[in-house]
This record gives C-alpha cells, sequence and structure tokens, in this order.
C-alpha cells in the first residue's frame, strides 16, 4: 500500500510540476503590471489588509496573509478557485470577475508589497525547531520537499510559502483536502489530498501550529481602500 501511495505521489507531483509551468507561462505572457494591480485590489482589500481580521466560513479563523506570497501561487491559487478546484462561494465569485491579467496584476502587486513592507529575510531569523511528534509528522508528509527551507523556500513558486502563515487558516486549508463531496468546502488536488489523508485532525492542527509559528515573509499590509 505504501508503495502504491508513493507511485500515486510521484505522478500527481509531475502532473502538478506541468501544471505550474503552464501558470508560470501564462503569467509571463500577460506581463504582469503591479503597478496596474494596485488599483484592482479593492475587493482584496476588505480581508486581507485588516491586521486580525477574521472570516467566519467554513469556521471561524484568520484570513490568510498574502502579501510576500509568490505571485505564481496566487495565481494559481485564484484560477482553482474560478475553476471549483477550491470551494469557496465568496472566493469563487471574487476570482470569476477577475481576467487572466487582472489576476496577474494582482498577484504582482501583493509579491511586490510584501518586498515594499521591509520583510526581513527568514533566513536570517531563528527557527524554532519542532518538538519530536511534530518533526515525525511533517517527515510523514514530507512537507519540506515542496515547502523548501524552512516552509519558506517553494521549490517550485505555485507552491505557497506556509512559515508565519497564521495557523488557524492553515488548520481549515488542510482539512479541506480532506472535504469530499461537499458543494461549499473542500479543495481539489492530488498532492495535498494524498498528504492530508494521512493525518487526523489533531495532526493537522499541531503542524498548522508549528508552521504558524516559525518566522517567514507573510505579513498583512494595512492598505487604504480610498488611495
Amino acid at each position: 500500500m505504501k508503495k502504491v501511495l508513493s507511485t500515486m505521489m510521484v505522478l500527481a507531483a509531475a502532473a502538478g510540476f506541468a501544471g505550474a509551468a503552464s501558470a508560470q507561462t501564462a503569467q509571463a505572457e500577460t506581463k504582469a503590471d503591479s503597478k496596474a494591480g494596485g488599483m484592482k485590489v479593492a475587493m482584496c482589500i476588505g480581508c486581507h489588509s485588516i491586521p486580525g481580521y477574521r472570516s467566519s466560513f467554513p469556521e471561524v479563523h484568520n484570513v490568510p496573509m498574502i502579501a510576500g506570497q509568490s505571485s505564481t501561487y496566487i495565481v494559481a491559487a485564484l484560477n482553482a478557485y474560478k475553476k471549483g478546484e477550491r470551494k469557496h462561494p465568496t472566493m469563487r465569485g471574487i476570482a470569476e470577475s477577475l481576467t487572466e491579467q487582472d489576476m496577474a496584476d494582482v498577484a504582482a502587486y501583493y509579491e511586490q508589497l510584501g518586498k515594499a513592507a521591509g520583510a526581513t529575510e527568514a533566513s536570517q531569523r531563528e527557527v524554532k525547531a519542532a518538538d519530536a511528534a511534530v518533526d515525525a509528522l511533517l517527515k510523514k508528509g514530507a512537507c519540506v520537499s515542496c515547502h523548501g527551507d524552512n516552509f519558506n523556500k517553494p521549490i517550485d513558486p505555485s507552491y505557497p510559502k506556509v512559515a508565519g502563515q497564521s495557523a488557524d487558516y492553515l488548520f481549515v486549508a488542510l482539512k479541506s483536502y480532506k472535504t469530499e463531496k461537499n458543494v461549499y468546502i473542500g479543495r481539489s488536488n492530488a498532492i495535498m489530498g494524498g498528504v492530508a489523508k494521512q493525518f487526523s485532525n489533531a495532526e493537522l492542527k499541531a503542524m498548522a501550529n508549528y508552521l504558524g509559528s516559525l518566522p517567514g515573509d507573510l505579513k498583512v499590509v494595512p492598505q487604504d481602500r480610498f488611495r
């Protein structure tokens, strides 16, 4: 069974890289404009630019920090919402209103926003070692193989930085990969689905809490809706 799962993960990873290459090519062709993106984020500011802002769907949790995230990942995530691969009524509605050019511009804006806000290289900050139990879980999930050094340098830009991300958001996101046959909740991703389904919710929460405690480049940058 382990051999079968391993083979499936390899094939899923290969498919993921192919999709990532396609996403990067499409983004390059649109010539992302971060300045233009700054004029298109009115729908984003109300959640992602308010420190401490919390969502109540599908349960109460901090909305994810996206300033400083890879633009390629942000575009991939928006497309996943648009296609229904990530189920979230509000995010799908927003994503459906965006063209590929809009997505590329908004994503470029948020990637640059994190840098403009004075992000310190995570590698220059102290990294807290995981306790033995959590370390074993992270190794079982092979999390570093995609999310990179200190979970802040993904091996491919279509994968997210997760170090320092809100722990309760990470927990909700991880659980969503286990959810099936639900119209409003769930995420369809062969790699993450295979990983998340290995763990109990308590184990996912332990991993999320550790990842959220790490230093990273992600942040919330307050913005004026009327700028």
